[in-house]
């Protein structure tokens, strides 16, 4: 990735939730997050990764949302970005967070499993002395 591309798709993130958040007036986009546009060199499409809280219906609501207000979003874009052409938007679920979360939820849950291990060998030892 380019400084030119990255520097594309962090301008279209801050200007996509702008506009998703401001102009978008559909009730089917819940609470969201864009977390990264990846934006390849030619500039003449975005990928724009969308994270969704709630269900799985409400993240499939949002994404068709999304999906269905493209046209009006380029729209919207082409007077906050000074470019030759909008690139075309692509939105796709995005479940990093979520994964993360359950990676780190396990974690805990291992670290408890171990604190629980030791308490029992430490008061069998300072019984034995």
């Amino acid at each position: 990735m380019s400084r030119r591309t990255r520097q594309v798709g962090d301008l279209l993130r801050e200007e996509l939730t702008d506009i998703i958040r401001n102009e978008v007036k559909d009730p089917r986009i819940g609470f969201f997050s864009i977390t990264h546009v990846d934006v390849p060199t030619d500039l003449r499409t975005a990928r724009v990764y969308v994270s969704v809280l709630g269900t799985d219906e409400e993240r499939e609501a949002t994404l068709a949302a999304l999906r269905s207000a493209a046209g009006f979003i380029r729209h919207h874009l082409k007077p906050r970005l000074h470019m030759r052409q909008i690139p075309e938007l692509e939105f796709r679920d995005d479940r990093s967070m979520e994964h993360a979360d359950q990676i780190a939820r396990a974690l805990r849950s291992l670290r408890e499993e171990a604190a629980q291990r030791q308490k029992p060998d430490s008061s069998s030892e300072d019984a034995t002395r």
